[in-house]
């Protein structure tokens, strides 16, 4: 099985994102948990019943399309941080005006 056929991509599932043949899992999932979490191939393809050919294949995707997914990663983790500062902001806000109608 090559490259091609190891990796697809199709509108509307992740996102269009590129993934695993047959799976939910993205490139970018791979390249976080291998490249930033520190996890090795074996450990990925054990925990997510994935081939050894099937996580080379994404780390080999990730490296021809690299700009790319580390644009996308940044982005995401760009999102994450202004989501946790919205709830964070909405949260303080909410425990000032209870303490307010406290008289505190």
């Amino acid at each position: 099985m090559s490259l091609d056929q190891r990796i697809e991509q199709t509108e509307g599932i992740c996102g269009g994102n590129p993934r695993i043949s047959g799976h939910r899992i993205t490139v970018q999932d791979i390249v976080v948990w291998h490249e930033r979490g520190g996890w090795s191939v074996d450990e990925i393809a054990s925990e997510y019943a994935l081939s050894l050919a099937d996580v080379y294949a994404a780390l080999a995707y990730y490296f021809s399309h690299r700009e790319r997914i580390d644009r996308s990663i940044e982005e995401g983790r760009a999102f994450v941080e202004k989501m946790k500062e919205q709830m964070s902001s909405t949260e303080t806000e909410r425990l000032g005006g209870a303490r307010g109608g406290e008289g505190l």
